[in-house]
């Protein structure tokens, strides 16, 4: 079996974002996927997820970052709206403080019951939302080798995204608590250091002919080849509360990706820490986010995870005003400088002692990019 990947010429973008549905009262989650899909019956923008309280938003393919972020506020403008008509609320940020993944509701489709029928436990306990960004690359040789230099970058990425302090009502001391728990699936986590397409097939066939998954995109990798889109896909960012926060990351990882390419274009080397140093760094961005820090090199050496981010910010402005994504870059700065969503969570939560007004918050800070006013 070949598997084709579609290659594209250009860094083309889109974005997913999976969204909490609210009880505007309660602010509990609540299952109206399926009335929101009927109101928007048609729109291949706008699908379920394993949860009934979960929505997916998707973007078109988008030449470049302003083309996102028009399309995303007009796309989310709409929901909103149409969730304003169903009496729900939307939030975007990587777990629940207080609804219990036991009382929600799977969707009945045979793809999630077969994957609660495999995997039990740990896909029932799946209350988790995230970022999605896709950017075009132009083979899938190029894919591997720019998705093993990216796992060097997961800790910023998730670090700068983190938005899960909270689970089960519990404050889980962790900066993004929506990572570990997509870990327990058998085939999500970091991705394996491939040597080239061909392998990357090679694990495919295997995976599929052992009947551990039926397609790739049953690959829940935190940065996987799409070879149907032609992408590579970033799926390790907590979800963002905010348009500035999803455009701002999502223009980052559009870089990053634009200029590790053009280093496989080169001919260059292109940055590979060990796996030890990437599982390790990445265990200390879901604990301390921006404050963590980081493994640099085999000696140990350590770097402030936040003055790494800088400088990759520095290092990739170039690429960025050539690709007329300077402006949303240097919004990473605005959220190193706020503090990433669990900072402001945990501070909100610490002054009423009430999740309610965490959600209260998030939801508020959804709508502010968008043209619905409350």
């Amino acid at each position: 079996m070949k598997i084709q990947f579609n290659g594209s010429p250009n860094p083309t973008m889109g974005v997913e974002l999976e969204l909490q549905i609210l009880d505007p009262e309660t602010k509990n989650l609540v299952s109206g996927a399926q009335q929101i899909l009927e109101r928007t019956d048609g729109d291949d923008h706008v699908k379920p997820e394993l949860i009934q309280s979960t929505i997916e938003l998707n973007t078109d393919v988008c030449s470049n970052i302003a083309a996102v972020r028009t399309d995303l506020t007009e796309r989310l403008d709409a929901l909103l709206t149409v969730c304003d008509e169903l009496g729900y609320e939307l939030a975007c940020v990587g777990t629940h403080p207080f609804s219990r993944w036991s009382d929600q509701d799977i969707t009945p489709k045979e793809r999630y019951r077969q994957l609660i029928d495999r995997c039990q436990w740990p896909a029932r306990r799946l209350l988790i939302f995230g970022l999605h960004v896709h950017v075009g690359v132009p083979s899938g040789e190029e894919a591997i080798a720019v998705s093993n230099s990216l796992t060097t970058y997961l800790p910023h990425l998730l670090a700068l995204s983190a938005s899960s302090p909270f689970f089960d009502s519990d404050d889980t001391g962790l900066a993004s608590t929506r990572v570990k728990i997509f870990e327990t699936l058998p085939t999500a986590g970091l991705p394996y250091q491939l040597l080239n397409w061909a392998e990357f097939q090679r694990f495919m066939i295997t995976l599929a002919n052992a009947k551990a998954i039926e397609t790739v995109r049953e690959v829940w990798w935190d940065i996987r080849p799409h070879p149907g889109f032609g992408t590579i896909e970033v799926r390790v960012c907590d979800g963002l509360p905010s348009m500035d926060e999803i455009i701002s990351v999502a223009a980052l990882i559009q870089a990053l990706v634009v200029w590790l390419c053009e280093q496989y274009s080169e001919g260059s080397y292109l940055p590979l820490h060990s796996q030890w140093i990437i599982r390790e760094n990445k265990w200390r961005a879901s604990r301390w986010s921006i404050d963590a820090e980081v493994i640099i090199d085999e000696d140990g050496n350590l770097q402030p995870l936040s003055e790494a981010i800088q400088g990759l910010i520095e290092k990739l402005m170039p690429i960025a005003k050539r690709l007329g994504s300077h402006r949303e870059l240097m919004g990473v700065k605005d959220i190193l400088e706020a503090g990433p969503s669990y900072k402001r969570q945990r501070k909100i939560y610490a002054e009423k002692n009430d999740y309610k007004n965490v959600m209260q918050a998030v939801v508020k800070e959804l709508r502010e990019n968008t043209k619905v006013v409350t």
